[in-house]
């Protein structure tokens, strides 16, 4: 456990000493910069957003493909690396990150429609945790094959129970008897967030998580798995709720209608508010020492910083904790909307779903 603990230590300073490194590319004392305040809304905002290139670190810079339509040029491909210091490329401009045609003035013509399919860093960190997530699980497979009958080694012994817990502690209570159908996706599910948290805590991590776009297509895939196999009860309560009057049926349907549409949107805003929050604190705790050093100059700067630094390795420790425990709660809410779905109805009692959910002795 001491060991456990030591090398998340270790893992939650190498965040603060990159980011610290990242924050001081903003620094206001820099040459060349006197006179020019230190924005920390502009800081927090370069390094939660999506980009064209993956700053790993303040000047150690991967350019990504950037991949663009328009219909009169049809498709283009070039590194983004031709940004850089706010150049035009081919006729193209990048302005807030967003790339546009540049006009004959030299800004951004809005007029043009350029449909934009670049490699961006989100999508990068995706295509790294999915090859991490193959490589895992393929090496996971190959162990169960060579090891049929014998006790699990290496990431097999570390992996299997995580497996069992998704299995027992959140599939099976909540599904029911059907829970194989959709143990496959709760474990992609519960895996991808995790493997995606933990990324977005490394040194020049992308915050994949913490990007609205991906927890709404998560959120869209469980709505859909839910309501595709949703059986006859769960439509009949839409229409008609157990219980309810005949005058109040006008009222009360939207409202369940309404409830259907908020199960995803819930999913979808707790994953994205979650992981953001924790990045904008971390940073502003960090931006406060460059506010200090504008202010009361660098040994304010230098002052602060050990006030602050404590602090921010605590809430990295704080967000190790909330990379595994989102990934639980998402994954352990999809299943619940599932075994509301496929629920058989009973009469008297309390429901299959509610049942499911008792302690365990």
């Amino acid at each position: 456990m001491i060991r456990s603990l030591f090398h998340k230590f270790l893992l939650a300073s190498a965040l603060v000493m990159s980011t610290f490194a990242a924050v001081q590319a903003e620094d206001p004392h820099e040459e060349g910069a006197e006179g020019k305040d230190f924005n920390v809304g502009e800081m927090i905002m370069h390094h939660i957003k999506d980009a064209h290139e993956w700053e790993l670190a303040h000047g150690l810079i991967i350019p990504l493909p950037v991949i663009l339509y328009t219909q009169d040029r049809g498709v283009e491909v070039f590194s983004s690396a031709n940004f850089h210091g706010d150049n035009a490329h081919n006729g193209y401009i990048q302005d807030h990150g967003h790339i546009y045609r540049a006009g004959t003035d030299g800004k951004a013509d809005e007029s043009v429609k350029v449909y934009d399919f670049s490699i961006t860093k989100n999508v990068a960190s995706l295509l790294l945790s999915a090859l991490i997530l193959l490589l895992v699980f393929f090496s996971v497979r190959n162990g169960y094959e060579k090891n049929k009958g014998r006790a699990p080694k290496g990431l097999q012994s570390f992996l299997e129970p995580i497996i069992l817990f998704v299995r027992d502690e959140i599939a099976r209570p909540n599904l029911g008897p059907k829970y194989e159908r959709y143990l496959p996706y709760l474990l992609t599910l519960f895996f991808f967030i995790l493997v995606n948290n933990l990324l977005g805590l490394l040194p020049g991590g992308a915050n994949v998580t913490g990007n609205i776009a991906i927890t709404l297509s998560l959120a869209v895939i469980t709505a859909l798995i839910v309501n595709f196999s949703a059986n006859k009860d769960y439509w009949m309560h839409l229409v008609k709720p157990t219980g309810v009057p005949i005058a109040l049926l006008p009222i009360m349907i939207p409202v369940e209608i309404v409830g259907v549409l908020m199960k995803p949107f819930s999913l979808m805003v707790r994953l994205f508010a979650n992981i953001t929050a924790g990045h904008i604190i971390i940073l502003s705790l960090l931006g406060l020492i460059f506010i200090a050093r504008n202010l009361g100059g660098p040994g304010t700067g230098w002052g602060v910083s050990l006030i602050v630094t404590p602090f921010t390795i605590f809430m990295n420790l704080i967000e190790l904790l909330v990379a595994f425990l989102q990934a639980f709660i998402f994954t352990l809410l999809t299943s619940m909307y599932i075994g509301s779905a496929i629920e058989e109805h009973h009469h008297g009692g309390g429901s299959g779903l509610e049942a499911g959910l008792e302690p365990h002795h």
